[in-house]
């Protein structure tokens, strides 16, 4: 139609018509012959989604334990740590303990020997 000599105003809208149809029915027809391979494209996507969902979830759920690895790892050395200085503390108040003990038992020592040299004393005097 392209070099058609009757070329009235209806025609070229009745051609437009006809062309607009010829293009949807292709497009229908080729949209239908496609649909196999779109739906396998959609679950290939489907399941690359999936596996990358199911990465992210052990990714996340790794992270997560070795954050609670290092919790209980800090704890652990916090209670060590601790322990440690309550240990160093006990000695220190037992050391603190002996010597006062020590202490007490020396000026008892010299006062029971004054005491005997005082007795001695009066002995010889008497």
């Amino acid at each position: 139609m392209k070099n058609a000599r009757n070329n009235d105003l209806s025609d070229r809208r009745i051609a437009a018509a006809e062309a607009k149809s010829a293009l949807l029915n292709a497009y229908r027809t080729a949209r239908t012959t496609d649909e196999p391979a779109r739906l396998a494209r959609q679950a290939e996507r489907a399941s690359i989604a999936a596996a990358r969902e199911e990465r992210r979830l052990k990714r996340e759920r790794v992270k997560r334990d070795e954050a609670e690895r290092q919790a209980a790892e800090a704890a652990e050395r916090q209670a060590a740590t601790e322990a440690a200085a309550r240990a160093e503390t006990d000695a220190r108040e037992a050391a603190e303990r002996n010597r006062v003990a020590r202490v007490i038992y020396d000026e008892a020592t010299r006062k029971a020997e004054r005491d005997r040299r005082y007795a001695n004393r009066k002995a010889r005097r008497a």
